[in-house]
């Protein structure tokens, strides 16, 4: 299962310490960024649901993260 969140992720250093976070925290998972994108995408691969800790996460650090449909 893939999820796609918008974020207001802008650069590479902090993509890659969210990304570090994120692995901590869904281990196992594909985590990656795409900063090129004008919704700075973020794209979680994981074999269950993974909404809730993603945006948790990325909320308690303080940056904006929602599901794109």
């Amino acid at each position: 299962m893939v999820e796609v969140f918008k974020t207001d992720v802008s650069d590479d250093q902090t993509a890659a310490i969210i990304q570090q976070q994120l692995q901590h925290k869904i281990p196992g998972a594909r985590i990656n960024f795409d900063l090129e994108d004008c919704d700075n995408i973020l794209r979680v691969e994981y074999e269950t649901a993974v909404v809730e800790p993603v945006t948790k996460l990325m909320n308690d650090l303080g940056f904006y993260c929602k599901v794109l449909d």
